[in-house]
Parts: C-alpha cells; structure tokens; sequence
C-alpha cells in the first residue's frame, strides 16, 4: 500500500476557453450538422436538433440574458428538471460569462430561498407552473430577484425576442470578455451536515475535469458514435459534466430525459450507448429484473445466472481463466437471462457508469459478468464529480479508479482522503472561514472520506467521518 499517488500526464486548459468554448469547438471541428441533443417530445418519440441549431439558440439566449441586465458575474438560476432548454441556457449563461445556480427540482420553496438570496439571483427560470408557483410565492422575499422566466411559457422565445436588441458585437465582446478562471457556477451542497454551502466552480475546474474524461474513457466518450440518455438532475455536478463530455466530443448525442416514467421506451428508441447513474438505479435494474422472473422455476434460473454473472467476472478479475464448465454455463445464460438485462437498457448499451455512493461489488460483478463493464467513479461537488475513474482497461472492483492526469490523491495520518489538482474548487460562496477549514495547510482538499490506496494509485473507499445518504437521484441527505 503507498500513501499519496500523481496521476502521470496532464490536462490543459487555456487562459480564454469556457465552457462555451466546448460547443464552438465541436462545430469548428465537425460542422453544425452533426445532431448533439434530442428533444423528449412524448414517450419513445425525440426531435433530433443539429449542432448548429442549438449554437443558434444559445447565441439567441445569451442576447436576451444580456437585454435583460444580466452582466458578467451576475447570478441565474434554473429551477428545473433536466431537459433540453437546460443545456441551451447553461450554455448561453456560461458564454457571457454568467454564474449559473441550479436548484434541485425538489427543493422546497424555503431551499429555493436561501439559494437565491444567499448567491444574488436577479433572474431565476423554471421548467413548469408548479416551480414557478413555488418561486412566485417567495418573490417578495428575494429582494434581488427581478423575474422568473418559465420553459413551458417559451422562456427561450421571450430571451430570443428581448434580445433582437443586442447586436452581434455587444455579445462577441461578452464572450470575449470570459476566460477559464472566471466563476461558472454556484451549486449548493448539503454536504454531511449544517445549512447547504454554495461551491463556487470555474470554468477551468470544470473544463478540466472534462479533458480528463476524454483522456481516462474515451472509449466510453468519445468512440463508435456515442449516445447519452441523460435524466440525472442538471443541479447535480455529476450530470452536468457527462453533459458537458457528450456536447464537447465530435460526435456525441445527448437526449435530456425529463424523469423516468416511460424510461424503458425511451431506453428502446433512444439506443444509448452508456448510462450514467447512482447506485440506486442500477440496483433498480437489477431489482426489477429479479422481480420479473419471479420466484419459481424463472426466478431459480435467474439466480443461478447471476451467482454465474458473479464468478465470470471475479475469475477476469483475478486473472484466471474460465473452465469449460463456466463457458458453457455463461453461454447458456447468455441466451436466457443476459442478453434480457442489457436489451432493458437499449439495444446499443456498451456501458454503464456509476458514481455518488458506495456500490456493491457483488452487483458490479454482476453487470460485469454480463457484459455491462460498470465504470466507477469517485468524487465531489467541491471536484466538479469525478475525481478518481475506473477504466476500461483497469476496471477493478472494490477500487474507485486513479485520479486524472496530473492530479494527486493522498491519505492522511488519519485515514482520510485528500485530494489536488485542477478541478478542485475555489472556495465556499460567503464562506471564507470554512473554505479555510476544507484545505490543508498545503494547499490538499479534505474530503472527508476515509480510504486507501493500493500499489498502484487505485483508490478505495471504506467511510466517511460523517456519514450521510445518497438518494437515487442524487442528492445528499444527512
């Protein structure tokens, strides 16, 4: 066991780049034809949207945001689940240098509150009557915030129209007014206890944090036509960085996914090559899987396939190699059982990442020995996500990979994680006392974690000094 591991290479990110830069550059590289997002439009049915198209109504939206006063710095929140009209204002925020700050689609009108006066939103926009309802009631308490815009009322077409007024030259010079190191986005955290702490994330955390996912999984990310189901919530950083990686790519698509009602025809017609989740959700796969074949003679088989799924891949794991027993045994389950689990995910399914909370290794064992390499991910909102991966090539269970090129993971005296490199956040929003207390005297990030390190950088992760629960959806509870 070694005590402190630097990740070889590095990622590099220029003093002008921006979020913002991640589509420009894919249209400078690809053309605007290519399609990078689909737009829900009822169950199992998308509107496919060129990469053109949705830089037009970026471009559109960031003039508007500038008719409407929002200056560089100046703060904006999205109270909505995850969709397409998301990804469109993230962006046209993050190229005038605005900060975006979502807030969960569940949180209470209280939550919505303290976020917005604590951070100074002076525009805030739901996705529905009923979010708007829950800011409208709290409007007269929000002194700074001047209006709420809402998706289902055409907010997109309102900021197209406010902003027939700003010229091509005005919104250049905002973009251009924008660099790597100016504040992204706020995004309010529970952590393990105490009120929520706003962690202020630049663009270049976030830009690195995404290179590096093209450097450690460009076979997830970037190889043989990628296509992402997204229905994680945007608020959450782990989502909004897989965003991020499938809009910068070449050829990318992404479909936002408004919840998960009629996921499995959305999972049919959509034909995703990976998935990213919490825990939760694939013990829901699994769950429901086991629930289907039921606990008679289908349900016999169906565990025998998985105890067969199980030692498949603990055997790869170790390096030893499948008797002819286990062969046929897969073989057989493959037909009856396997081919099933992966066809609930999409016809196209290669992958699935999981990250948020600890996983069991007996269920990554399973989607392994099926088939479904389960990539696993470590990290925080204070990384923008992941800050430790698996990969495909080193995919081993019970660690939570290496850290990125040029980052550097330790274990204090104590046990606990510390981690540096430069995705690691800027501080807590008004907070300077307990941004102070979160850094080591030498400049590591206590994560408050507590892990190890195998012989080859591997990070494992065996508790936290303050324990808390990770929801399906992604939220922390204490």
């Amino acid at each position: 066991m070694i005590s402190e591991y630097t990740s070889p290479g590095d990622v590099t990110v220029n003093d002008d780049e921006t979020l913002y830069s991640l589509l420009t550059e894919r249209i400078d590289r690809t053309g605007n034809a290519t399609t990078i997002a689909a737009r829900k439009t009822g169950p199992g049915a998308w509107s496919s949207i060129t990469t053109g198209e949705f830089h037009r109504l970026v471009l559109a939206a960031a003039k508007g945001l500038i008719a409407f006063g929002v200056g560089k710095g100046d703060a904006v929140t999205l109270f909505s689940a995850t969709r397409f009209e998301w990804g469109v204002l993230d962006f046209a925020l993050a190229a005038i240098g605005a900060v975006n700050v979502p807030v969960y689609d569940t949180d209470s009108a209280a939550q919505a509150e303290r976020i917005i006066n604590d951070s100074g939103v002076k525009l805030a926009v739901t996705d529905n009557r009923e979010r708007y309802d829950r800011l409208d009631s709290i409007n007269d308490r929000c002194p700074g915030l001047q209006r709420i815009l809402m998706m289902d009322g055409n907010a997109l077409g309102a900021l197209e129209g406010l902003g027939v007024s700003v010229s091509d030259e005005e919104l250049e010079a905002r973009i251009a007014d924008t660099h790597a190191d100016d504040l992204a986005t706020i995004v309010y955290t529970s952590g393990s206890t105490g009120a929520p702490k706003g962690v202020e994330l630049t663009h270049r955390n976030f830009l690195s944090v995404v290179r590096a996912g093209y450097e450690c999984l460009g076979e997830v990310l970037c190889d043989n036509h990628p296509r992402l189901l997204l229905f994680l919530p945007l608020a959450h950083c782990f989502a909004r960085f897989i965003q991020y990686c499938s809009i910068g790519s070449d050829d990318g698509v992404v479909g936002y996914l408004p919840d998960t009602k009629s996921l499995l025809p959305d999972l049919r017609s959509f034909k995703p090559t990976y998935l990213l989740g919490v825990p939760r959700v694939f013990e829901k796969v699994y769950n429901a899987a086991s629930r289907k074949a039921g606990t008679g003679f289908k349900g016999r088989i169906f565990a025998q396939a998985a105890q067969c799924a199980r030692e498949w891949s603990r055997t790869e794991q170790d390096g030893g190699k499948h008797s002819a027993s286990q062969r046929a045994r897969h073989a057989m389950f493959e037909t009856s059982v396997y081919r099933a689990v992966r066809g609930a995910l999409g016809p196209n399914i290669r992958y699935v990442a999981c990250g948020g909370a600890p996983l069991s290794a007996d269920l990554a064992h399973f989607f392994a020995g099926i088939g479904l390499p389960m990539i696993q991910g470590y990290g925080m909102t204070e990384t923008a996500a992941p800050f430790t991966v698996t990969r495909v090539n080193d995919n081993k269970i019970g660690t939570v990979g290496q850290p990125a090129p040029g980052s550097s993971v330790r274990i204090a005296d104590d046990g606990e994680v510390q981690v540096r490199g430069a995705n690691v956040f800027r501080g807590y929003h008004n907070l300077p006392e307990k941004t102070a207390e979160t850094f080591t005297a030498d400049g590591w990030l206590k994560t408050g974690d507590l892990g190890s390190l195998d012989e080859d950088g591997r990070l494992m992760i065996t508790g936290r000094k303050k324990d808390i629960i990770i929801t399906a959806g992604g939220k922390n509870v204490s």
